[in-house]
């Protein structure tokens, strides 16, 4: 089990948030992804952590509020983009499209499409909206919009190891958050895909799509959602094992030299992973993300720190 400092809640308490005392724990795995490894022993302070993930409804209030624009909504600079095709440089971001058929597992781009117009009002792109969707995670924010929306809340976003401590509920060295089996008797746990990737969705309980923040249910610290539905921002740069030190210069995806976006750790896996790719359903489960990059299935929650 993870080992808890001994302490008591502040006050006043906040409603919408949960109170971890911090402590040490498992962190990252052994036995999955490489970028999991090594297994180690991390601390955490106490903090507050958001139930849910920032919904739409939360979001809205929020631009509402401070007139934020999103970066799915900005043309990107041709700057930061060298040789980027024209049509290319507008408002847009990533959309999974399910394919018709089976599809090669080794070409992303058979599901993924950059649809101009696709933002976090109209997740699926031009037509599409979030209407009777407030309480859906919200999605297609960019770090800078994470960032802003946690200044104005007063908040922070988590480190990586404050979330996963978080996200394990209390359960150390656990496969899942839930303990050892990813749907004890037969439950599902968490919204991640049913059937085969990513042609086939099979609903068995499941829901095509993000859901509501609350569907499923909370883990050993009353948290939901921390495995599935949408990826999680956190705020340390990506590196592609545990124990690199971890700063900004390392964390460029070597794949586009010419194109130098820093990329920062995005943990819990989320509606698009399945049993037969990306078995990311799980606490120590890692990847890095584009710091200009949003997409259809990745959102966010915050923390406040007590010390």
């Amino acid at each position: 089990m993870a080992r808890h400092r001994s302490a008591h809640a502040p006050v006043p308490s906040r409603p919408d948030m949960v109170w971890l005392p911090g402590g040490t724990f498992t962190m990252g795995s052994d036995r999955h992804y490489p970028e999991e490894a090594p297994a180690h022993r991390a601390e955490v302070g106490e903090l507050w952590i958001d139930v849910t993930p920032v919904t739409n409804e939360q979001f809205r209030i929020f631009v509402e509020a401070t007139g934020h624009v999103t970066a799915a909504e900005l043309a990107p600079n041709p700057d930061d983009y060298p040789g980027a095709r024209p049509e290319l440089l507008v408002p847009a971001s990533v959309v999974f499209v399910k394919p018709r058929q089976r599809v090669s597992l080794r070409d992303p781009y058979q599901w993924w499409r950059y649809i101009p117009g696709a933002n976090w009002r109209q997740p699926l792109g031009p037509g599409s909206s979030i209407d009777g969707k407030d309480d859906h995670p919200v999605v297609h924010v960019a770090l800078s919009d994470v960032e802003a929306f946690a200044a104005w809340a007063g908040k922070e976003l988590p480190t990586e190891a404050e979330w996963e401590f978080a996200a394990r509920g209390g359960l150390d060295a656990q496969e899942f958050a839930w303990g050892a089996e990813l749907e004890p008797g037969d439950r599902l746990m968490a919204n991640y895909w049913q059937g085969q990737f990513p042609f086939e969705y099979l609903r068995n309980g499941g829901v095509e799509g993000t859901s509501p923040v609350s569907s499923f249910p909370p883990n050993g610290y009353g948290l939901h959602d921390m495995i599935g539905n949408v990826w999680e921002w956190t705020c340390d740069w990506y590196t592609a094992r545990h124990g690199v030190p971890a700063k900004e210069c390392c964390s460029y995806d070597p794949i586009t030299p010419n194109v130098r976006i820093p990329r920062k750790v995005m943990k819990g896996g989320s509606y698009l992973c399945a049993a037969n790719y990306c078995r990311r359903y799980r606490p120590a489960a890692r990847m890095a993300q584009a710091i200009d990059t949003p997409t259809s299935h990745l959102g966010f929650r915050c923390v406040i720190r007590s010390g």
